[in-house]
């Protein structure tokens, strides 16, 4: 079984959202075990045992939406720093991939994704699916774009993530993505796929788990041709290769990771 963790605040449409984006996974009655959980944060002053699930109508409407779509679903609450509980209940249900609902406000990097979604995408150690208020959600075979760099282990744990999703040979489509920098001005060099190792490895890889795989190559302004390809595709989200560096919040996720993180109408997933 694929293991999903979502964590869920009070808001109804982001819980929605996270519900409807798992609801829609390929045979998700059949592949998916799902864990919504409600965490009592320290400055509510009580504890999960004084909280019942049924009191968060947020987590009963994702619980409830799940259920409805035939899968097993288990309902749990707990208490702490919202972050360390998610990650530490992830470890503890060995949960392949969490679902979180984004937060998009004005403010440094930490309110722009809410601090809670901020620290889970840089101390998770799994991947981690950032769906928003507002995703676009599609049908059918599951498109995603896969944006790769030239670091071949980031690439690597991407294409690992979309072969393991389930039924990744019958029901994934995956473009890997690569973007060469700033270059879409008249005279600019030719934009060839197979010049960059990483990318045709992870197109390599992925064809080889028989996932039914597109390779492209442009030039340009990487978030913005990232975001351009995924509308043009209508993909079912993004898989971005996270960056854990020391400094402030922009360099732990990457500039580039943050910015399609923020500009994404569609889920986004950092597989670290």
């Amino acid at each position: 079984m694929y293991r999903i963790l979502v964590p869920v605040d009070r808001d109804e449409s982001r819980a929605a959202h996270q519900a409807s984006y798992v609801a829609r996974f390929p045979n998700a009655a059949e592949s998916l075990d799902v864990t919504v959980l409600h965490v009592v944060p320290p400055d509510r002053f009580s504890t999960a045992d004084d909280v019942a699930f049924a009191d968060n109508g947020a987590a009963v409407t994702a619980a409830d939406h799940v259920e409805a779509a035939g899968i097993q679903t288990t309902r749990l609450v707990a208490d702490g720093g919202v972050a360390q509980e998610i990650v530490r209940t992830a470890d503890d249900i060995d949960a392949d991939e969490i679902v979180a609902g984004g937060r998009k406000r004005s403010g440094m990097t930490g309110v722009l994704l809410g601090s809670t979604v901020h620290d889970l995408m840089v101390s998770a150690d799994r991947p981690v699916t950032l769906t928003g208020a507002n995703s676009v959600l599609g049908e059918g075979t599951r498109e995603v774009l896969v944006p790769v760099d030239r670091n071949a282990d980031r690439a690597r744990r991407q294409a690992e993530y979309v072969a393991d999703l389930p039924g990744a040979e019958t029901s994934v489509s995956a473009t890997v993505f690569y973007v060469f920098r700033h270059q879409d001005y008249q005279g600019a060099p030719d934009h060839a796929f197979d010049d960059v190792e990483a990318a045709v490895e992870t197109a390599d890889y992925l064809e080889s788990m028989g996932v039914s795989v597109d390779r492209v190559a442009v030039g340009g302004e990487v978030t913005r041709k990232i975001i351009g390809a995924a509308g043009d595709r209508d993909v079912d989200g993004i898989v971005m290769g996270g960056r854990k560096r020391s400094g402030v919040a922009k360099v732990l996720l990457g500039s580039t990771v943050q910015d399609v993180m923020l500009s994404a109408s569609r889920p986004v997933t950092l597989t670290g």
